[in-house]
């Protein structure tokens, strides 16, 4: 779905941007677009740059073996 009409930024570059790192609304501006023209889009973009972290948060850590070498 697109968020950003006027830079043609969707939710899915919106989640990518977060899972790369991107963790304000002033970066995802910087990296995708979203916001820069009329602005009217950055709460939604707000929103879902939240809910990725949120989500990340809440998500299980798996305990995995270390392997001492690879053969």
């Amino acid at each position: 779905m697109y968020v950003c009409i006027c830079n043609g930024v969707t939710d899915s570059q919106i989640r990518q941007a977060a899972a790369n790192g991107c963790r304000e609304v002033s970066e995802l501006t910087m990296r995708t677009g979203a916001g820069a023209t009329c602005g009217s889009c950055l709460d939604m973009a707000a929103g879902l740059l939240d809910d990725y972290h949120a989500a990340a948060r809440r998500a299980p850590v798996i305990d995995l073996p270390l392997i001492a070498s690879a053969a």
